[in-house]
């Protein structure tokens, strides 16, 4: 048998290939989907069936592109939507892999149609359930998706998936989730990964509330939404534009580079130090490894991207990017910042600060304005900073009129990454006066203004 999770860092997105006897199914492909054929290929699988367990938010789907390279057949949940590819999967729909069974059970709640698919032994006992976005390790998936008035509703419908459905399947059973730790389809998901209907029902808090007004009342939540999702949710719906193969962006030189940003983002993958040394005028710090966790929250797609990277590979920029729907890829800059100073061309900077200096600072000439990055959750269990302003990275775009232009601005977020990202957002609208602390509240010295636990 062929049993593959495959894991889409930084969405921490899990999708599944599974197969037996030559027949393989993937379940919850990404886009860039040429791991699915190879890995397939390699084993002697031919990749039959492609299923959904809902209309994704925070990536774009790949089986459209999937299907393209396979001739696979594409089932998807939440018929109630108008797709343009596939066929609606059907509650207590099976699929024969090989010897192996897969059979559908609508799971409402996250989405109104969402589907779980629950894998059968060759003994046709009931082995392993695949749960997109209604369970996971340690938690249970958002419902304020399809609207915060329908919060108490959906949560309502995902009471009687969990309990009625989900957990009535056996203790025995290997829960296989949509997401590990860190997505944005839920706010608590453990980093266990591995687990199974027995554990969620001892360890999942949220499946300590077994009673259906006691569950409703408490994860019938509004959690923070990307803006991007609104543009997952459209080309998850339309099936997103077919690739082939995954685009690369022309090599561009620094002035071919320099005329091309005149009408497009300029996005700089460099770790936070090298940003802020030198960079090109007017461009958005998002370090490579951030751009799945951040790129949505701060990108347009009207305008044209052009990428500046530690090395000439920017493929795994790409990747990141087309996962998220961004396509218009204008160019890269050829010998990155190198061949832009050899060029005489003109760079800005960011001052950094380390932590431990930061803290010497205000003993020495009293407080500081300090802008903290960091979420509520964050503060709240490793500790504050004195004297200092919070807006979390995400909601800085829409409160930068309380940061000050007149005094200088220090920007903390426990390691200088997020920081970097928010010094870059606030300098391209005009700030000048930045300085980016570099490092975490476990080098943090002060005398005078001690971490607030």
């Amino acid at each position: 048998m062929l049993f593959e999770r495959i894991e889409s860092k930084g969405l921490a997105h899990y999708s599944y290939l599974i197969g037996d006897r030559n027949e393989a199914v993937v379940i919850d492909p990404r886009r860039d989907c040429d791991i699915y054929v190879d890995k397939a290929s390699r084993e002697g699988y031919r990749i039959t069936h492609i299923l959904e367990t809902h209309r994704n938010e925070d990536y774009v789907v790949g089986s459209t592109e999937l299907a393209s390279r396979t001739g696979a057949e594409i089932w998807h949940a939440d018929e109630q939507l108008d797709y343009r590819y596939g066929k609606p999967a059907k509650d207590g729909q099976t699929w024969k892999i090989g010897n192996r069974k897969l059979e559908a059970i609508h799971s409402p709640g996250h989405t109104p149609g969402s589907m779980s698919y629950l894998l059968y032994d060759h003994g046709d006992a009931p082995w392993m359930v695949f749960t997109g976005d209604a369970l996971f390790a340690g938690d249970i998936g958002r419902v304020d998706l399809v609207g915060v008035d329908r919060k108490e509703e959906m949560a309502g419908l995902l009471y009687d998936t969990l309990f009625n459905k989900l957990l009535t399947l056996g203790d025995y059973i290997i829960v296989c989730p949509g997401h590990g730790a860190g997505s944005v389809c839920a706010a608590d998901i453990a980093d266990r990964t591995l687990t199974t209907i027995g554990l969620e029902r001892r360890l999942n808090p949220k499946l300590q509330y077994t009673h259906r007004d006691d569950f409703i009342a408490n994860v019938a939540k509004e959690l923070e939404r990307p803006p991007y999702f609104r543009r997952m949710e459209k080309l998850n719906v339309e099936g997103a534009p077919l690739m082939g193969t995954l685009p690369i962006p022309t090599p561009l030189s620094a002035s071919e580079f320099a005329e091309k940003s005149e009408n497009g983002i300029v996005l700089d993958t460099r770790m936070e130090v090298g940003f802020g040394a030198a960079h090109v005028p007017n461009s958005l710090s998002v370090w490579l490894e951030g751009l799945p966790s951040f790129a949505g929250w701060f990108l347009s797609y009207d305008v044209p991207l052009l990428l500046v990277n530690e090395t000439n590979d920017p493929l795994q920029a790409v990747r990141y990017l087309i996962r998220l729907g961004y396509d218009n890829l204008a160019g890269y800059l050829s010998g990155s910042m190198l061949s832009w100073h050899t060029a005489g061309k003109q760079s800005n900077s960011i001052q950094t600060f380390a932590v431990e200096a930061l803290g010497c600072h205000l003993d020495e000439k009293g407080p500081a304005w300090i802008l903290d990055v960091r979420s509520e959750d964050e503060i709240k269990n490793s500790g504050a900073l004195p004297h200092t302003h919070n807006i979390h990275i995400t909601q800085l775009p829409l409160r930068m009129d309380e940061v000050p232009k007149d005094h200088p601005v220090y920007i903390f977020c426990g390691s200088g990454l997020r920081s970097m990202i928010a010094a870059s957002l606030l300098q391209r609208q005009g700030w000048d006066n930045l300085i980016v602390v570099l490092g975490g509240l476990a080098g943090w010295k002060s005398d005078t203004c001690p971490v607030i636990r």
